[in-house]
């Protein structure tokens, strides 16, 4: 049921081919049965007939209960996106002149990042003079990425872009 949407499924009249392999109410297989005879047969239990595999050879169709059908995979469908997670980027900013504190506050930030499953991208700025210095200040980095190795790796290497010098960290498995 993986890539149809619940509007896409046909149901009762609107399935037209000539024969359909029918699973019953209680989910069990009735076999591969015309389509008329699938349809006496949802009609006699008072359910429909659902198409719920329209790609197979014969298509599959179930006796159902299209309401409820819908709400359950409705359900289920919610039930799938409440357990995923986004991994954010987030972003911390240093300066190549930064104090020992600030740098402190900025890792324990990016710790606080880290643990909740996201992605750090740390970010060394140079400005005018320190453009001049930026193999000096690599060490910045390493010691950062350094004394979050406990929890973190590092995803992609120092790597000098324009005006920046940047570096991803995440999660260690």
């Amino acid at each position: 049921m993986e890539g149809t949407t619940i509007s896409d499924l046909m149901i009762n009249e609107q399935i037209r081919d000539k024969e359909v392999r029918l699973i019953g109410e209680n989910g069990e297989q009735l076999g591969i049965v015309s389509t008329r005879e699938a349809m006496k047969l949802a009609e006699d239990a008072g359910l429909d007939l659902v198409k719920i595999a329209p790609t197979a050879k014969p298509p599959v169709c179930k006796i159902v209960d299209y309401g409820k059908f819908k709400y359950d995979q409705l359900r289920k469908e919610k039930e799938a996106r409440k357990k995923q997670r986004t991994v954010e980027i987030k972003e911390i900013r240093l300066s190549p002149n930064i104090d020992t504190n600030d740098l402190n506050t900025k890792m324990n930030a990016a710790r606080k990042f880290i643990t909740k499953g996201d992605r750090v991208k740390i970010t060394l700025r140079f400005r005018g003079r320190e453009m001049a210095h930026m193999n000096n200040s690599r060490h910045i980095l390493d010691d950062f990425a350094e004394n979050l190795s406990d929890i973190a790796v590092i995803e992609k290497a120092p790597k000098v872009e324009g005006r920046s010098m940047t570096m991803f960290l995440t999660v260690k498995r």
